[in-house]
């Protein structure tokens, strides 16, 4: 990895997210506006961490939600109502920001 890698991330991580941000722009306005909400929740409710998680959830919710559009279904025919429960449900195997900073803390307290 280089030195500008180690500052930015990795170009071709950068070109993933580009083109999956691409991808979602072009959903219907119902499945975008999902697609966002979704976004949303999992940054702020303790998404994945990792890219290949970050990757494989979202690449597999745009391609649900294309094929949900392409059939004419509605996006809770896809998730069902609770729709953070589907989303928690994604990340159930991933490791989230709730672990990192559950870590931290446990790494920090007592151990000074």
């Amino acid at each position: 990895m280089s030195f500008i890698e180690k500052i930015i991330g990795s170009l071709a991580d950068k070109r993933e997210w580009k083109a999956m941000e691409a991808r979602a722009k072009e959903l219907p306005s119902e499945y975008r506006n999902a697609y966002n909400a979704i976004q949303k929740y999992m940054w702020t409710a303790g998404g994945p961490t990792d890219w290949k998680d970050i990757s494989r959830i979202f690449n597999g919710i745009l391609d649900l939600f294309e094929e949900g559009a392409a059939e004419g279904k509605k996006v809770t025919d896809l998730t069902g109502e609770d729709v953070a429960a589907f989303c928690d449900e994604l990340v159930r195997d991933a490791k989230t920001w709730k672990d990192k900073y559950r870590t931290k803390l446990n790494d920090k307290i007592g151990r000074d």
